[in-house]
């Protein structure tokens, strides 16, 4: 069965590349535009790994991955943060509300796909 990674970005054209190379890396992948639909949709589609954009209008990525985090039986779930933070603190802030793991944009698609990969193995 194709492993399934959710993408909560709010830029389409982010999203976009991220779904082209984890696509081509062979992952199956659902998209959400806002915290909000990000949360929906870990609840209804199960992903095997949340990568989740931190500056999100509205809800931000902190906030939807405590509230992913929260919801029952996705406690564990791997939620890996996206940002344009890189200053000293941002990534020790994503790992306080929840996320396993950081990258910080721009990155390369294959470097994306690598930590997806590294993570999914980890599960």
């Amino acid at each position: 069965m194709m492993q399934r990674i959710l993408v909560v970005e709010d830029q389409e054209d982010l999203r976009e590349i991220a779904r082209f190379a984890l696509e081509g890396a062979g992952y199956e992948v659902i998209e959400a535009a806002t915290g909000a639909e990000g949360i929906a949709k870990a609840e209804t589609e199960h992903p095997d790994l949340v990568l989740m954009d931190i500056q999100l209008p509205v809800l931000d990525g902190y906030e939807s991955t405590r509230r992913i985090k929260a919801l029952p039986g996705m406690e564990r779930m791997t939620v890996i943060a996206v940002s344009s933070f890189a200053m000293r603190g941002d990534e020790e802030k994503a790992r306080a509300a929840g996320c396993d793991g950081y990258v910080t944009k721009p990155y390369s698609p294959k470097q994306l796909v690598d930590l997806v990969r590294q993570f999914l193995a980890k599960a």
